[in-house]
């Protein structure tokens, strides 16, 4: 594919066919995506192929809470765990609970994770991260730039071959049972699993806002910067 046209068509795929992916396949996407960037080219990733029924079963069942309490939040309102939540808010929407969040979970990706084609549990080394904001008193972004380009370098080296996916944090929310259930031991951290397949339906055109939106000229409250024929 051109590059230009998978930036612009590579989105989050959910619903997968149950052709299988070639392990031959599999290993040409790994094989592209470790030349993503990463701080002093320390490649900080460890990556588990998940394929083991039980393993895939166990982390099903370890995705469903946190997925109805982001659907919980969503619901009441709230950007789930953003840093700047009100904690007590979080609270009382998560105790409150809705019956939809627990219908939507009983569906979708969330019940049907351990049957995706290719499940993928990806870590990062702490000892090898240069997070240059560790000590500054907000929440800590830096770290995850050496990491996260070598997920996107997954989705979009997948993209080439007709395959689609979708990154989710949310067992990280179950951190220290996925680390027991996959054998990662500290200064290993899950940074995200990652589900790959045939696509039921391939995205060809993404909606996203526009870059006069985002990208101004000299500070944040200057002029926009032109977007041309942004879509």
């Amino acid at each position: 594919m051109d590059l230009i046209d998978t930036l612009r068509s590579t989105g989050s795929v959910r619903d997968f066919t149950d052709e299988p992916v070639d392990d031959a396949v599999l290993a040409r996407v790994l094989d592209t995506a470790r030349f993503a960037p990463s701080g002093a080219n320390a490649q900080a990733w460890r990556l588990v192929v998940v394929k083991d029924p039980v393993l895939r079963g166990a982390l099903r069942d370890l995705y469903r809470r946190p997925w109805v309490e982001y659907l919980t939040l969503t619901a009441a309102g709230l950007r789930p765990w953003s840093p700047v939540n009100d904690p007590a808010a979080e609270a009382a929407a998560l105790a409150a609970g809705t019956a939809q969040a627990e219908e939507a979970a009983a569906a979708g990706l969330a019940a049907h994770l351990d049957e995706v084609p290719v499940l993928l549990a990806l870590f990062a080394d702490l000892s090898q991260l240069a997070a240059v904001d560790r000590d500054l008193d907000r929440y800590s972004l830096a770290g995850g730039a050496s990491v996260y380009p070598f997920a996107w370098s997954i989705l979009l080296a997948a993209r080439a071959e007709g395959l689609g996916g979708v990154l989710t944090t949310m067992l990280i929310r179950k951190e220290d049972e996925v680390k027991r259930l996959l054998g990662a031991e500290d200064p290993l951290v899950l940074a995200a699993v990652i589900a790959l397949g045939h696509p039921v339906r391939q995205v060809r055109r993404l909606t996203r806002q526009p870059v006069a939106s985002f990208a101004t000229v000299d500070r944040l409250d200057g002029a926009p910067f032109p977007a041309g024929n942004a879509d």
